[in-house]
């Protein structure tokens, strides 16, 4: 949740006695300090009333922050990297992986990869728990956590294919849907 009010307020929630350079700390950790730095602003920015102004992934980098930042002892991580793109994703995870340290941490989670690195992996199944185990235990049983881990690296992989042929039109290549008459080569 976000409130109506700057970024700064919002990461420091986590802590209201906690210092700009705490704050500034866990928007580096939470991968959302450079885009702070591109407005106006900056972290005296106002989201909007439930961050409204951000899309989804700026709020979940925010909402990472603040937790970044409060650090508690038992940290639930619901789909905490549900909104972000592929590559913006393993950005974060490591950063993740840096809070989730040294603490319990319960992830609930449908992209699998946010949970490799998990001491247990639980799948469930209609509610029910149908395997159980670390990632690689998980692979070599070939059940329905393989079968959805692969399904996702395919996903993920095609993705990434994509995003890299958009970068390379973003650089000047032709033009997608042109006729061979009016086809143009963009500078």
């Amino acid at each position: 949740v976000l409130f109506n009010d700057t970024i700064a307020y919002n990461i420091r929630y986590g802590r209201p006695e906690a210092s700009d350079g705490d704050v500034r700390a866990a928007a580096e950790t939470a991968q959302i300090a450079e885009f702070i730095a591109t407005l106006p602003a900056g972290y005296d920015t106002e989201v909007g009333e439930r961050g409204l102004k951000l899309s989804g992934g700026e709020k979940q980098r925010v909402a990472i922050a603040r937790t970044v930042l409060k650090a508690p002892p038992i940290l639930v991580l619901d789909e905490a990297t549900s909104a972000l793109d592929t590559h913006t994703e393993r950005e974060i995870q490591a950063a993740l992986d840096r809070v989730s340290a040294d603490r319990t941490t319960l992830i609930i989670a449908h992209r699998l990869s946010t949970v490799i690195h998990a001491e247990e992996i639980i799948v469930l199944d209609g509610g029910v728990i149908v395997e159980r185990g670390t990632h690689p235990e998980l692979l070599a049983k070939n059940g329905l956590y393989a079968s959805m881990w692969n399904r996702q690296r395919e996903a993920a992989e095609a993705a990434e294919r994509l995003r890299e042929v958009e970068e390379e039109d973003d650089k000047g290549f032709i033009v997608r849907g042109a006729t061979a008459e009016s086809r143009e080569v963009v500078e």
